[in-house]
């Protein structure tokens, strides 16, 4: 099986549309929430404003005025993308991983399948709750008794 760097569209997060607004009427049939509509007209007027103007809010309302990529690296270190997925394919043993975009594999379809504590995890964590338990029943019967320290 291929892995690959896993991006999303501002669509698909429910935080704005692929594509820019051009007018005041895109913002209304923009397929998105309410509120995020309501979250592209404020970066709409806001863009209006001199003041605001460097920030050039009108042209990135459709992503809520944020201009970056949903993912990001770090400056000091930057690489490529491509070079970060051949590492990780490379580090799990995917070595045929090819270094080009077009061998991207896209899943749009997600289900949630649950959280918690996996049997281990569950396991430790239930003993710490009984020791934490053992220890203040411990504590309050030094105090009853008179035994408490301060």
């Amino acid at each position: 099986m291929n892995h690959a760097l896993l991006t999303k569209g501002a669509n698909e997060t429910g935080a704005g549309t692929d594509h820019p607004l051009t007018t005041w009427h895109d913002i209304d049939t923009a397929p998105a929430a309410q509120h995020v509509r309501t979250l592209m007209r404020t970066c709409w007027r806001l863009g209006g404003l001199p003041e605001f103007e460097p920030l050039h809010l009108r042209a990135w309302a459709h992503t809520l005025g944020y201009r970056g990529h949903i993912l990001t690296k770090s400056r000091a270190y930057s690489t490529t993308y491509a070079a970060l997925r051949a590492e990780r394919a490379a580090h799990v043993g995917h070595s045929d991983m090819p270094d080009g975009s077009s061998a991207l594999i896209t899943d749009r379809h997600w289900r949630y399948v649950g959280c918690g504590h996996t049997p281990g995890a569950a396991l430790i964590a239930a003993g710490i709750a009984d020791d934490i338990t053992e220890s203040r029943r411990l504590a309050a019967e030094a105090q009853r008794e008179g035994e408490w320290c301060r």
